[in-house]
């Protein structure tokens, strides 16, 4: 980037700021508490008498209804605009942790957790964040101001974690859901000042076509994007699997019940690094193949972790790690469908290939739950979440080097 081009960024991006920062602490919010859900896995269990399986079928069910529903939010978008959508999520957000904190059994657990928070998700959490950052930042600066958006986004883990944590050991999971209550309405304001990017008008037509129908033609006839989603399926098995599962499994280990707190708040913490990086990294690299490298290297620290026997040091490092290459995959994933579909869809389109991802993730989170009640430890569930991810990994980063994306000039736009 140039002198001038960072002179003009800054200029542009002084207005628009207001939108950028309540865009990232929406985004806090809802990914920090969601992320957060695992810590509650061992006491609900025990308290309402439902399985592992029980309680990882409903975030699973989150997680395919927030992926199912990505895609209809981005197009809602386009035709009600930003704020009607966010706060129709919100709602169901504040509806879905009432519903969960006074759950009694298997079907609270399932509608609050799953199917409330899964659908509040899609308007709510990373997709729609990074399309208010898409629209209101200047292509210049797009692809780090995405990167910082989700960093500030990662920050949520480190307060609801701790809060969730300390009140669930002391007083009960449901004193923990409500505490992620009281957390969630600071989502209000910030869902306010994001929504204001509706001010900001997307091109009224570019290459993906004027119809909901054209851009979908588009979407599914480039190659790099079926590449790049069938990729990000695996990047959700492994992520959910983790955020799910890494508490029970450091349970069954007789760790403190603290590290699991302190494990995802140090996810959350090393997400900022990570997120920072790899946004000014997609400005100067190929987003694509940025993405497969992140996807090998997370492998290999998923495989070295469960290789050998946890203790605080090793789970607080793996946790490091992997949170460092946690969200890098959002600012990456977004900027690479600006630049191959342009503004006008990018929140549909994203929210395709982000459905990917969820499907990924309820296959991770519901597969993770059946593996252990049917074997009884998660040895095997590690060890195919290390093979598929290597295997995307290394088929994203040859496709990338080998047929990369067309920029299209109205993708800058």
């Amino acid at each position: 980037m140039t002198a001038n081009n960072t002179v003009l960024s800054a200029n542009v991006l002084r207005p628009v700021a207001p939108m950028l920062v309540g865009a990232a602490m929406m985004l806090s919010l809802s990914m920090g508490l969601r992320q957060s859900f695992g810590l509650i896995l061992q006491p609900i269990t025990r308290d309402i008498a439902i399985n592992v399986s029980d309680f990882a079928l409903a975030m699973a069910i989150q997680s395919l209804g927030w992926g199912l529903l990505q895609p209809v939010a981005g197009a809602l978008v386009v035709r009600f605009g930003f704020r009607r959508v966010i706060f129709t999520g919100l709602a169901l957000y504040l509806g879905g942790l009432l519903v969960l904190a006074n759950a009694h059994g298997f079907l609270g657990v399932l509608l609050g957790a799953g199917v409330l928070i899964g659908s509040a998700l899609a308007c709510t959490d990373v997709g729609m964040s990074l399309a208010v950052g898409a629209r209101a930042a200047p292509a210049t600066a797009r692809s780090l101001v995405l990167g910082f958006i989700v960093a500030a986004g990662s920050l949520g883990a480190l307060l609801a974690a701790p809060i969730g944590q300390s009140l669930t050991v002391n007083y009960g999971w449901r004193a923990g859901v409500l505490s992620f209550l009281v957390l969630a309405l600071g989502m209000l304001p910030a869902a306010w000042f994001a929504s204001r990017v509706d001010k900001i008008a997307a091109p009224a037509a570019d290459q993906t076509g004027a119809t909901v129908a054209a851009a979908l033609r588009t979407a599914f006839g480039t190659p790099s994007f079926l590449v790049m989603t069938g990729a990000y399926f695996v990047c959700g098995m492994q992520l959910l699997f983790i955020v799910t599962h890494l508490p029970s499994y450091l349970s069954l280990c007789g760790m403190d019940p603290m590290l699991s707190a302190q494990a995802l708040g140090a996810i959350g913490g090393c997400n900022v690094l990570g997120s920072l990086f790899f946004g000014w990294a997609g400005g100067r690299w190929p987003k694509l193949a940025l993405l497969g490298s992140i996807y090998i290297a997370r492998s290999l620290v998923l495989g070295w972790y469960f290789m050998l026997p946890p203790t605080p040091v090793s789970t607080l490092v793996f946790a490091g790690l992997m949170g460092f290459l946690w969200l890098g995959v959002g600012p990456l994933v977004a900027g690479s469908v600006v630049e191959m579909f342009g503004l006008r869809w990018q929140a549909m389109i994203q929210g395709i290939a982000f459905m990917s991802h969820q499907l990924g993730s309820f296959v991770g989170a519901f597969g993770g739950g059946l593996l252990f009640d049917a074997l009884g430890s998660y040895d095997l569930a590690w060890r195919l979440a290390v093979a598929v991810g290597l295997t995307a990994g290394i088929v994203q980063v040859t496709f990338a080097l080998w047929r990369p994306p067309l920029r299209p000039a109205t993708a800058s736009a």
